[in-house]
């Protein structure tokens, strides 16, 4: 591979956080299972990816996603990676502990 490619796809990288899914009401958890969120996102079979944009494209209209969104685009977060098994984040709330469903 040549280094004008490398340079080139790095230069589309994106920023993406990885964090618990129980900073996610159970509410917002199921719609983001059911491809339902007020904004783009994209079920996995543990969690989910959701654009949040640079700037931010939209504000959710799930409230406790919608703070997550605002912290992401203050950190310049672009995705976010929703997962029982990731980190909790310091200053986020938590809806129940990792680990439970999704």
């Amino acid at each position: 591979m040549n280094e004008a490619t490398v340079t080139s796809l790095r230069q589309q990288a994106e920023p993406l956080a990885a964090l618990s899914s129980a900073h996610l009401t159970p509410t917002t958890r199921q719609r983001l299972i059911s491809n339902d969120l007020s904004v783009n996102a994209y079920p996995t079979a543990h969690g989910g990816f959701v654009y949040v944009g640079s700037p931010r494209y939209d504000i959710p209209t799930e409230a406790d996603l919608a703070a997550v969104f605002e912290a992401a685009e203050l950190a310049g977060i672009v995705w976010l990676k929703f997962d029982a098994d990731s980190a909790v984040i310091d200053g986020l709330p938590v809806f129940d502990t990792p680990g439970d469903a999704l």
